[in-house]
C-alpha cells in the first residue's frame, strides 16, 4: 500500500469515528466541508492521529485548505517524503 493510500485510510478511519458512520461511505472524493460540515476541532483531531501515525507535524492551515480526503492524503504523503 502506497504511504497515500495509508493516510487516506487513516483519514478515512478516524472520520468514520468522528461521525459514528460506516468507513465504506467515504472515499478519496468525500469533501470536508461539503459532506461532513467539518469544524476547525474535526481538523486537529484527523490531523492528531496522522501527526501520531507517521511521526510529522501537519501544518493546520494547509491541510485545512485541502478539499477532499484525496488531497490531504496527498499533501500527507508529500509532508512524509520530505
Amino acid at each position: 500500500m502506497s504511504t497515500s493510500n495509508e493516510i487516506l485510510t487513516r483519514i478515512i478511519g478516524r472520520a468514520a469515528e468522528l461521525y459514528k458512520v460506516d468507513q465504506g461511505q467515504y472515499g478519496a472524493e468525500t469533501r470536508f466541508v461539503e459532506d461532513l460540515k467539518a469544524k476547525s476541532v474535526n481538523y486537529v483531531q484527523i490531523i492528531a492521529v496522522l501527526e501520531e501515525e507517521f511521526d510529522i507535524q501537519i501544518p493546520f492551515m494547509e491541510f485545512r485548505r485541502k478539499k477532499t480526503f484525496g488531497e490531504a492524503a496527498d499533501y500527507v504523503a508529500g509532508l512524509c517524503e520530505q
